[in-house]
């Protein structure tokens, strides 16, 4: 076998502070969220996909849920998320969340003005009550231009093997580029707040991408976690910081 990559050693040495991280959070009884949001093709899948590689299969769950159904959307817009949150020691990550509210719904016309109004004053109170909880919420937009977008979304529909990515909305997602930038400024701007800031990651270049994401993962849960390398600032910051450095 040949000598491995940087990527795969960087990788590597990520996935092994993970364990050890996941560890403490179990045995220190932690409660942990990952939201990742992000355009289509942004490399959600993947990310998750490196994040729970190793990770334990009793305390690790990825929450993708499907459209709702008619009962679910006469309840409270949160309550089909409120059951997939995490008991003590466990990490639930969620592959798009609560924010379709702030991006699919309200640009698909899958929602009213006056519900995106309302979930955006919501969300942050939500938000509020799982850290009174002691829930640490990391939220994270994967965000890409328009050019790699058009790339990733066309070798969909070319490899058998990513079937199941393609989606009837993946031709909406280039037509549609404006109207979803629009929402995504709005949402970042709206629901931003301590202490579930946004945290923004430019992922044109996925391995990068990956490995600094783990990176300010492992930075904010804390613990063994805090040992790993700061992450690159030109690929993840602050939304607070993201003003002329968001694809437009």
């Amino acid at each position: 076998m040949g000598k491995k990559s940087k990527y795969d050693a960087d990788l590597e040495r990520l996935q092994i502070l993970l364990v050890e991280t996941q560890h403490w959070t179990i045995d220190q009884g932690r409660k942990t969220v990952i939201v990742l949001e992000g355009r289509d093709s942004a490399g959600k899948d993947g990310a998750i996909k490196r994040i729970t590689e190793y990770a334990s299969p009793r305390q690790t769950r990825i929450v993708a849920l499907p459209k709702p159904t008619d009962r679910e959307t006469s309840q409270w817009y949160f309550q089909r998320y409120v059951p997939h949150l995490p008991a003590d020691g466990e990490t639930v990550l969620f592959n798009r969340s609560w924010y379709n509210r702030a991006g699919v719904e309200p640009v698909m016309g899958f929602c009213t003005p006056e519900q995106h109004v309302q979930f955006l004053s919501d969300a942050p109170a939500f938000e509020r009550i799982l850290a009174d909880d002691g829930i640490v919420l990391i939220k994270l937009w994967l965000d890409i231009s328009k050019a790699e977008q058009a790339r990733r979304l066309a070798e969909r529909i070319e490899d058998p093997l990513k079937r199941f990515k393609v989606s009837p909305l993946d031709a909406e997602a280039q037509a549609r580029w404006d109207d979803y930038s629009q929402a995504r400024d709005r949402m970042l701007a709206e629901t931003d707040h301590h202490p579930a800031p946004w945290t923004v990651v430019a992922t044109d270049d996925k391995k990068a991408a990956r490995l600094n994401i783990i990176r300010h993962i492992l930075r904010s849960i804390g613990g063994p976690g805090a040992a790993s390398d700061a992450p690159d600032p030109a690929i993840v910051f602050p939304a607070s910081q993201s003003k002329g450095r968001l694809a437009p």
